[in-house]
C-alpha cells in the first residue's frame, strides 16, 4: 500500500512540474523594471464558460502608483482579442517594492473554441512607460460547457 501511495505522490509532483506556465520576456534584451517569476493558471486547462484565474508574481525596486494592464489574445498565431484593465484593479496599490502579485479573473464564454493560445500581457505605469512585458501559452480544455452559456 505505501508503494503505491509514493507513486501516486510521485506522478502528481511530476505533473506539477510538466504543468508549469513556460514565461518568456518579449524582449530578451530588455532589462524590465518589474521582474516576473511566474504565472500560474487556474484551472489548467482552462475550462470553457467557468472562471479561470491567471496569477502572475513578481517583483519590483520601485513603487508603482498606479497603470495599465495591456492584454493580447492570439489563437493559433492570429489575433483574436485585445483588453486593458487597471493595474489596482488587478493589485492592491501602491504597489511596494518588492514581490506582488497581479491576479485577473475572467469566465470564457461557451462557445470560445478549444485548443492552444498565447497571451502577451503588458504593464505600463502612469506616464505609459512599460514596466514589463511577458508572453505565454495557455490551453482551453475539451470540456462541454452548457447550452445557456452560449
Amino acid at each position: 500500500m505505501s508503494r503505491l501511495s509514493l507513486a501516486i505522490f510521485c506522478f502528481l509532483f511530476v505533473s506539477t512540474i510538466v504543468n508549469a506556465t513556460d514565461v518568456h520576456y518579449c524582449d530578451k534584451n530588455e532589462e524590465y523594471e518589474v521582474k516576473v517569476q511566474g504565472v500560474d493558471i487556474s484551472p489548467n486547462p482552462i475550462a470553457r464558460g467557468e472562471p479561470a484565474t491567471f496569477s502572475i508574481s513578481a517583483n519590483t525596486d520601485n513603487a508603482i502608483s498606479s497603470g495599465k494592464l495591456v492584454i493580447e489574445v492570439s489563437y493559433f498565431g492570429w489575433h483574436i482579442h485585445s483588453e486593458t484593465h487597471d493595474l489596482c484593479d488587478e493589485t492592491k496599490c501602491p504597489v511596494a517594492i518588492g514581490d506582488f502579485l497581479v491576479e485577473h479573473s475572467q469566465v470564457l464564454p461557451g462557445y470560445t473554441p478549444p485548443g492552444s493560445y498565447s497571451l502577451k500581457m503588458k504593464m505600463l505605469d502612469e506616464h505609459k512607460k512599460e514596466l514589463t512585458c511577458i508572453k505565454f501559452s495557455f490551453e482551453i480544455g475539451f470540456g462541454s460547457s452548457s447550452v445557456a452559456d452560449m
